[in-house]
């Protein structure tokens, strides 16, 4: 059983490592060098975490361990991250520990992170996800929408004023 937790100062190390975890890498793919995390256009992510309008939750296991994580950060037009639509838009970023993938965690957390933004009433939450990555399913299942590509990943949108669930 898996349970979230708000996102608390100690955990900022964590959000390092699920920032590495969330890195798509094809099945039989060459992994990413660690030490991409600390590249502008991704440590903005996690860097100077617990400013307004930072969010997020970890997802512990029944011994309290964390293994995973989804946080909402919103981005200057200036400082875009990859699922950007808009300053008034929050982008999300979901990642889960590869042993623990496949046991519902995601879909945790996702629920966690849409509730938390309904109550804030939130017009919108953007992502970015490679099109092979099988989280897709997850999103398209929760009224996520295909707005546009950046790269070689598709930036997604769930209106929450008017959210379809599936």
């Amino acid at each position: 059983m898996f349970q979230v937790r708000p996102i608390g100062e100690e955990d900022i190390p964590f959000l390092w490592e699920m920032l590495y975890e969330s890195l798509y890498v094809p099945e039989g793919g060459c992994p990413f060098p660690r030490d991409v995390i600390h590249e502008p256009s991704l440590s903005k992510y996690v860097e100077g975490w617990g400013r307004i309008g930072d969010y997020g939750y970890i997802a512990i296991d029944a011994q309290g361990e964390r293994v995973g994580s989804v946080i909402m950060r919103f981005f200057k037009e200036s400082n875009q991250g990859y699922g950007y639509v808009n300053e008034e838009t929050p982008e999300l970023n979901i990642a889960i520990i590869d042993a623990y993938r496949g046991k519902g965690i995601g879909t945790l957390l996702l629920e966690s992170i849409l509730e938390y933004g309904k109550a804030k009433q939130l017009p919108a939450i953007s992502l970015s996800v490679d099109p092979n990555n099988y989280a897709v399913k997850l999103y398209e299942r929760y009224g996520f929408h295909e707005i546009g590509m950046v790269d070689t990943s598709i930036t997604m949108i769930l209106e929450l004023t008017n959210e379809q669930r599936g």
